[in-house]
């Protein structure tokens, strides 16, 4: 809404544009990470800083901890984001309520928590709030749709906003700041670190989900589950404890190729985790965005430099209900908030894994979500109270802002990690080697070790040994499996398949072009980032 008021088509659908772009590829490498390495980005930053072979606790102290910090700031301004939109929504949907008293009620949506049990733990009351959203969403789109169809844009100048533009580089206007602010609130930090972890669930397996009681077993007596105390289930909302999953994965360092997934798992879950991400950007976020920048700049937007105050989040609704009418400001409204509190789920459970794999804390949604929360709700009081409106809209903004400015901290791991071949690989399955033989017996014997140790001759076993391009095949009908040693191989035959002890591995690590167009876009977002700390410093932003 600021961008197209301010400044019309161009230059920021350009920007628009990029950063869906730029969102694809990076969000396309953490899917990747997670769904090739079976860990995360924040667990993978903890493998490469905490325990580094020289300088360990200045690696820790320099790296890893500050990139924590980083990290958490990111998801706090998320946070404060949505704090901010659902208060927004709430103050439209009752107009009598002052905009603090709005933001002070919308922080008590930490009790979601409570009624719908957390963001990972599924059910039917996460499933319908989830439909509530994606309805109002749609909703909305389609409502700035009907407004793009009635204010008549002109729709040559705005395709024309998608080529890059001088305007972009303007020391003389805000147009930087506000082009950072929308590559931030496109291609969030959090984002990738949830993105990551969500490519190492298993969506193809069965899970084995436990019985609901009562169970009534073969005797007819019926088991009830175990009484919940009061205490214990308060206790649990302020829980914090270790996080098993990461102390596991300690040795996984200088194992990368041994620990990944197995290629079958790669295979099923990589090429569709990709094409969710790129129909969800290109095909949803970046339509939407446009959309929303269109219509500011063909109502708000006066050429010729007479240009209006940056339009808001309040103007678009009263436009929406100017011109379409007030049932569907209310639509409006109500996106806001629910999408407020879906986006708040999202960046509490982005928080949980980036505690889990930066520092191993494990934190229940309820704490976690009240800390960040709490934090973001100071500065909302104070700029709502003090200011009012326009500074709500300005600390918005700097919010996402902030979340460009976190980016390139995030991103430069996740491009390194993917870049690297003894990270990304992926052992083959073993190629079997057909032998034939009357008797197909399931065989396992170790090549440094004489079969003598593993048969003896008598009347129901024999032995025959063979030799051909100097593998070892021993026959036997009974024998017990050795475990794989680290400097000999092992031949396993099973009904008729000899597997060879080599191994190959299959290199998913990013192409050079890959690695130069994500190092570019690094590049641009951290350049752009140092330009707005300039014009920060020099008081012209």
């Amino acid at each position: 809404m600021q961008a197209g008021s301010e400044f019309g088509y161009r230059p920021l659908l350009f920007i628009i544009l990029l950063a869906g772009l730029g969102a694809i590829i990076l969000q396309s490498l953490a899917s990747k990470l997670g769904c090739v390495t079976g860990q995360d980005l924040a667990s993978h930053c903890r493998i490469l800083f905490h325990d580094r072979p020289k300088y360990r606790k200045l690696v820790r102290y320099s790296v890893l901890y500050p990139l924590y910090v980083l990290s958490e700031i990111g998801i706090v301004c998320t946070d404060l984001a949505e704090l901010i939109g659902s208060a927004i929504g709430l103050c439209l949907l009752f107009p009598s309520i002052p905009l603090w008293t709005a933001v002070l009620v919308t922080a008590a949506d930490v009790l979601v928590f409570l009624l719908i049990g957390g963001p990972t733990r599924g059910g039917k009351p996460v499933k319908v709030f989830e439909a509530v959203i994606i309805v109002l969403v749609m909703a909305v789109f389609a409502c700035f749709v009907v407004l793009l169809v009635k204010v008549e844009p002109d729709w040559g100048d705005a395709f024309l906003g998608y080529i890059p533009s001088t305007k972009l580089f303007d020391t003389h206007t805000d147009v930087l700041y506000v082009a950072v602010g929308i590559l931030g609130a496109t291609v969030m930090p959090h984002a990738l670190f949830l993105g990551s972890f969500l490519a190492t669930l298993n969506r193809t397996g069965s899970n084995n989900k436990p019985l609901p009681y009562p169970i009534q077993t073969n005797d007819k007596t019926v088991v009830h589950p175990p009484a919940v105390h009061f205490r214990a289930w308060f206790k649990s909302l302020f829980e914090v404890s270790r996080a098993e999953r990461i102390a596991a994965s300690r040795e996984y360092r200088t194992q990368y190729g041994r620990q990944n997934n197995e290629l079958s798992f790669v295979q099923s879950h990589l090429n569709h985790g990709i094409v969710d991400i790129v129909m969800s950007l290109i095909g949803v976020a970046v339509p939407i965005n446009s959309a929303i920048l269109i219509l500011a700049a063909a109502v708000f937007f006066k050429p010729g430099g007479g240009g209006s105050m940056p339009a808001s989040l309040f103007d678009a609704h009263e436009l929406i209900v100017d011109r379409i009418g007030n049932a569907a400001g209310v639509v409006f409204a109500l996106a806001l908030l629910f999408a407020g509190q879906t986006s708040s789920i999202t960046a509490t459970l982005a928080g949980q894994v980036v505690s889990e794999g930066f520092i191993e804390w494990r934190i229940s949604p309820f704490l976690r979500r009240l800390v960040t929360r709490m934090i973001g709700l100071v500065p909302s009081m104070v700029v709502a109270i003090a200011v009012g409106r326009t500074g709500i809209n300005t600390l918005l903004v700097a919010s996402q802002v902030a979340l460009s400015i976190v980016l390139p901290f995030v991103a430069f791991p996740l491009i390194w990690l993917t870049s690297s071949k003894s990270i990304m690989s992926v052992k083959m399955p073993r190629k079997p080697d057909r032998f034939d033989d009357t008797t197909q017996a399931d065989t396992t014997m170790t090549l440094d070790t004489p079969p003598s140790i593993f048969a003896t001759q008598d009347e129901s076993s024999v032995m025959s040994e063979s030799v051909s391009n100097n593998l070892l095949i021993c026959q036997i009908q009974e024998v017990e499996r050795p475990p794989l040693s680290e400097k000999g191989g092992s031949v396993h035959i099973e009904k008729g398949i000899v597997i060879h002890d080599d191994e190959e591995y299959i290199d998913f690590s990013n192409g050079r072009l890959l690695t130069l167009v994500s190092g570019l876009i690094f590049i641009i977002v951290l350049a752009a980032n140092m330009y707005v700390f300039v014009m920060l410093g020099l008081g012209r932003t």
